[in-house]
């Protein structure tokens, strides 16, 4: 293979695992790393740190390829995922599976560092992230189980660091499946036309005129749940910033999402970063400021 061919297929590759839309490891990470520093109490080894970072990334390069090569057949049919390599034929179906089975090893060697309770968890997480797809075939709600999909970076933490899964852990899953409806949902409004066109369900479609009180209902309740975690573990002022300034993010994302806009329900979506991201900082300074 010549060295243009290399870099044409290289391209494709980074395309198809959207290394070029960081968005969604860092929907993915940012919980994680919740996890992580309440179950180490604030003073995670950065090792781990490092290990999870690099997991979450291949693991939902891995989750994009298959979610592309079961909704090949779909995606050529919606206006924003047409163009996605596999559903416009640039990458065949084979091809693609063997690419996801390569960043799901690298993933797995990774896992093999930490100790045989989280070892045996990524079992159950790479089922999740092989079956998300096609839950859009049969349940009204495939959000929800998007949730504890992309959530269950929090059970792997607690099981690495404290090998156990508290209360607490399943308190901190049930806020971020509370957040993936929310933000997923407002992803789902970008794409309902299309969606009900080619006979994908989604919370949006489910929802329909309840959509936007229904996010912002789940606001509400991620926000909620995490005031009691924040209360058992008697974190201080910076946490309650966090989820204060969360607040305001997610009262502007209302402005955005209100009059249903593709546009305006995109931003709001990718803007979920920074929900995530002060969270985390809230977190973060309380444990630094103790």
């Amino acid at each position: 293979m010549e060295l243009a061919q290399l870099k044409q297929r290289l391209s494709l590759y980074e395309k198809l695992m959207r290394l070029d839309k960081p968005i969604g490891t860092l929907l993915l990470l940012w919980p994680t790393l919740w996890a992580l520093w309440i179950a180490a109490d604030g003073r995670p080894a950065w090792m781990m740190v490092w290990i999870f970072c690099l997991g979450t990334l291949l693991m939902r390069s891995a989750g994009c390829v298959m979610n592309d090569v079961a909704d090949r057949n779909f995606d050529a049919h919606v206006k924003r995922t047409r163009d996605r390599p596999v559903a416009a034929g640039l990458v065949g179906v084979k091809e693609a599976l063997w690419l996801a089975v390569v960043v799901t090893l690298a993933a797995f060697s990774l896992v093999l560092t930490l100790n045989r309770f989280a070892i045996a968890l990524s079992f159950i997480a790479l089922a999740l992230a092989a079956s998300y797809p096609f839950t859009k075939r049969f349940l009204s709600m495939p959000q929800a189980y998007l949730g504890v999909t992309f959530g269950f970076g929090i059970p792997m933490a607690f099981a690495a660091v404290a090998d156990a899964l508290p209360a607490l852990c399943w308190w901190l899953l049930l806020a971020n499946i509370f957040w993936v409806i929310a933000y997923d949902t407002e992803y789902a409004m970008v794409d309902r036309d299309d969606d009900v066109r080619i006979g994908i369900r989604t919370s949006a479609i489910t929802l329909g005129r309840f959509d936007v009180a229904a996010v912002m209902l789940c606001y509400a309740a991620m926000l909620a749940v995490l005031v009691v975690i924040g209360m058992k573990l008697q974190f201080a002022l910076y946490y309650y910033l966090g989820l204060a300034a969360a607040g305001l993010i997610m009262l502007y994302h209302y402005s955005l999402i209100r009059e249903r806009r593709r546009e305006g329900c995109f931003k709001a979506f990718l803007h979920n970063n920074w929900v995530g991201g002060v969270i985390f900082a809230g977190i973060a300074a309380d444990y630094v400021w103790r």
